[in-house]
């Protein structure tokens, strides 16, 4: 239906522009007119944009940019839950250090007091636990996706944020800045109830199993001041939002996008994670040793991952893709 009329007429690049329902279709598995066991990505490039206008001004804002200085900088496998065993091994190593626990100021326990209620709101929304209540599990393999990414990387040329320097205050400094590309490996939330509660799930206890702020907000997004060359949000459902009249798809990817990120790359669904390591390691390795651009860099990875028979149905790879520039 969508693409039939167009038969014959696909160039090798698809610009996708949706609308409405449009928005959670996975076009890299679609398959291609006329031949149904061949998935569009096999044979073209697929980028997504939120309008013409919108590439308009990624490529304005980007004219005159310094290049970041250095390559990637990976946040993964954070810290939720107080009985997490890291929790217990950093408390161990400071034990008697009272130093660490100084008294947080009134300013600050108000700020996470308001975060910790929009993640409660949030979770409660999407039904992940019981109203009131926060319970995230722990994320493994996104260990080994961070790892995985840097084993390509330039010495050097790498930070990895894991554990609880997965922080929302790592996000927050202006570290990120030095670097290109920025890769979150945690849980995404997207409330399509009330998009403004929508973020990304950073650690929420520090080194003494203290609660703290670890809810990076959509609003918290739109102020950050990141003007990295790509953003890839690999957690489950980044690329959802709410579809509001006049404004489009309204959520994470936006929200990077104001924040000055030139591309995107998020998911429609709840991603597989040990799949998901293997996918973005075949991007990064595509774009760090091939120098591919990331969109034919992504399509490289999700091909591999449809050859091998053990991830060749579209659940594992087609849930992510890229918005922005193509360049």
């Amino acid at each position: 239906m969508v693409l039939g009329p167009l038969t014959g007429h696909l160039k090798k690049r698809l610009l996708i522009v949706s609308d409405g329902r449009l928005h959670y279709v996975p076009f890299a598995a679609l398959p291609v007119p006329g031949n149904p066991s061949v998935p569009l990505i096999a044979r073209h490039e697929i980028v997504s944009l939120p309008s013409a206008s919108v590439l308009s001004v990624l490529r304005r804002e980007k004219m005159g940019r310094k290049l970041a200085p250095r390559t990637v900088a990976v946040l993964a496998d954070p810290v939720f839950d107080t009985h997490d065993v890291r929790v217990s091994a950093a408390a161990g190593e400071r034990r008697g250090n009272s130093s660490v626990a100084a008294q947080r100021g009134i300013e600050e326990d108000t700020q996470e007091a308001v975060a910790s209620d929009s993640l409660t709101r949030s979770v409660a929304d999407m039904g992940l636990a019981p109203k009131g209540t926060v319970y995230l599990p722990r994320l493994q393999r996104t260990r080994q996706e961070a790892m995985s990414i840097l084993a390509v990387t330039p010495p050097g040329q790498g930070m990895q944020a894991l554990d609880f320097k997965a922080s929302r205050a790592t996000v927050m400094s202006p570290v990120l800045g030095q670097y290109r590309m920025v890769h979150f490996a945690t849980h995404g939330l997207v409330d399509s109830k009330h998009p403004e509660l929508s973020g990304l799930v950073l650690s929420l206890v520090d080194e003494q199993g203290r609660p703290q702020n670890g809810f990076l907000g959509l609003q918290d997004i739109y102020n950050l001041n990141l003007p990295a060359e790509l953003v890839v949000l690999s957690a489950c459902e980044t690329g959802l939002g709410k579809s509001i009249q006049g404004e489009g798809l309204v959520g994470l990817t936006r929200g990077f996008m104001y924040a000055g990120a030139t591309r995107v790359v998020a998911s429609l669904w709840k991603i597989d994670e040990l799949a998901t390591a293997g996918l973005m390691a075949e991007f990064y390795k595509a774009m760090e040793r091939d120098g591919m651009r990331p969109a034919a860099a992504l399509r490289a990875a999700q091909i591999h991952m449809w050859k091998q028979q053990r991830w060749s149905s579209p659940y594992y790879w087609a849930a992510f893709q890229i918005h922005g520039e193509w360049k």
